[in-house]
């Protein structure tokens, strides 16, 4: 790989990353502590992650526990996940909150799949927005005639190499998401 499209391959490896973040924060009917990690909570005046002001644990297949290390932030911890996009009802008894995951309906299955999809190929325009920039920015330096035709063929190749491996991965994304949401 070239250095011109080193910081191309780093775009493209940022938008991966970002799409599994995403995708672990679509409960797929089972307890999973990143579900969580969006939530910030009020901390002495400044928005903290939860992670950073409560310990999380997987108590059965479809309870978290959330045990704030200072009993006053039961509360704050209830009221982010209360407006959070989770769709979930904390219970507490003051000193823990519970988080319990419905079983999920056959049709709640499918909308998720269908959610997984549309971020995925979202992932794929954006990998492919850096392609054509990176395609840019090569012809750009041909016309400049900083680099010869040769070697512009050359570099549009590895940049199209690396396009379909970035494309792969997240057809595999989608497939394996995919799959756990549709697992009973």
């Amino acid at each position: 790989m070239s250095v011109e499209l080193e910081q191309y391959r780093e775009k493209m490896e940022k938008s991966l990353d970002n799409l599994a973040k995403e995708y672990t924060s679509i409960r797929a009917g089972r307890a999973n502590p990143h579900i969580l990690d969006r939530i910030t909570v009020e901390y002495y005046g400044q928005p903290s992650p939860l992670q950073n002001v409560a310990n999380i644990s997987v108590a059965e297949a479809r309870t978290l526990v959330i045990q704030p290390w200072e009993a006053s932030l039961v509360k704050e911890i209830e009221k982010a996940i209360l407006t959070s996009d989770l769709g979930l009802t904390p219970n507490n008894d003051g000193k823990t909150i519970r988080l319990s995951f419905p079983e999920l309906t056959e049709e709640r299955r499918k909308e998720l799949v269908k959610d997984v999809k549309k971020k995925g190929e979202n992932a794929k325009v954006a990998i492919r927005n850096i392609r054509r920039d990176a395609n840019d920015m090569i012809k750009k330096q041909q016309k400049a005639n900083e680099i010869s035709e040769d070697e512009q063929k050359n570099l549009e190749n590895e940049i199209q190499k690396l396009t379909d491996e970035k494309i792969k991965s997240i057809d595999g994304m989608i497939e394996d998401k995919s799959k756990e949401i549709m697992t009973v």
